[in-house]
């Protein structure tokens, strides 16, 4: 009989240990003739200590993606979970699902726990505010922010063009502020009085390891970017006194549908394992939020984690 060990390494994956997108990609490779959700008994989830059972996340930009991912981890540890939108059909976009309200509902059912979908602009402060008032209406006090709306998106949609820093027009200089800095604010301020009233919280903003390095490509959203960690900084410091916990998650490239959905990436940048140079599974920057929101993250604040196997090895 082999050893315990060598099992589990050389085993390979299960459909429960992939987040939504990783699991389709690797159901279409083992059964081609699949391409739409995965059977609800295939999707059951790995049994995981429930830490946040009886409190109430926030995650914003939820649909599909990285935010989808943080809701089903949250929710996996037994939150209660607002699940966030700009659109209803946003998650069918990038073949990650179908409408916001059967996400919210998948998640629900899935990891048996209450979710709400809740749709807004989080650019206008007005939808903020109802954003946050009909999650604490459904599910409870929100106990953990996670923001993850954002993305580098011109005023009338796609990539700005041009998006370097001299030439990109004026409107798509203030459409990537606005969704990513901007909405980073407005949100936190909507959240952040209920956690200090209650002298309890978990804020986690969603940069980017943009924030960190100059680029001629994208030059606003890396601004945007380094904008909402210093905010996330400043923040931090303001409601240390509170018991409150602000930090900042700052992914590299992550195989998300919209990640390899539009663009060309080096088959090598695709492996699992063996090396650290390559383009990070959904799950691998989707469990640090546990870090963040659970016990283990309960003495650091004011941090900004670069999940990204080390493509950057210099200070945030």
């Amino acid at each position: 009989m082999r050893p315990v060990k060598e099992t589990l390494v050389s085993r390979r994956p299960t459909l429960a240990e992939f987040q939504p997108t990783v699991r389709i990609e690797y159901l279409k490779e083992t059964a081609p003739h699949c391409a739409g959700p995965i059977p609800g008994k295939e999707r059951q989830a790995a049994m995981v200590e429930r830490l946040l059972e009886g409190k109430t996340a926030l995650v914003t930009g939820a649909g599909r993606g990285l935010g989808r991912a943080f809701a089903e981890r949250l929710a996996a540890l037994g939150a209660r979970v607002g699940v966030h939108g700009f659109r209803e059909h946003g998650p069918a976009e990038y073949g990650e699902g179908t409408t916001l309200t059967e996400t919210a509902a998948e998640i629900a059912r899935e990891f048996r726990t209450s979710t709400v979908r809740v749709l807004g602009d989080l650019t206008r402060s007005e939808d903020v505010q109802r954003v946050v008032s009909e999650t604490q209406a459904s599910l409870g006090p929100i106990d953990i922010l996670v923001h993850n709306a954002g993305g580098d998106i011109a005023a009338a949609g796609g990539k700005p063009n041009p998006n370097d820093a001299v030439f990109i027009k004026q409107e798509d200089v203030r459409a990537v502020l606005d969704r990513n800095l901007m909405s980073t604010i407005l949100i936190c301020q909507a959240t952040a009085p209920g956690m200090m009233e209650r002298r309890q919280g978990r804020i986690l903003t969603i940069s980017s390891i943009s924030a960190f390095a100059g680029t001629a490509n994208s030059a606003i959203y890396a601004t945007a970017k380094a904008g909402v960690v210093e905010y996330t900084r400043c923040l931090a410091l303001q409601l240390r006194e509170y018991n409150v916990n602000v930090n900042s998650l700052a992914p590299g490239d992550t195989r998300t549908g919209r990640f390899l959905g539009t663009r060309h990436v080096d088959p090598e940048r695709l492996a699992t394992e063996g090396t650290l140079k390559r383009v990070a599974l959904v799950d691998e920057v989707a469990r640090v939020v546990e870090f963040f929101a659970g016990p283990l993250g309960a003495f650091v604040t004011g941090q900004a984690l670069r999940v990204d196997g080390g493509s950057q090895c210099w200070p945030s």
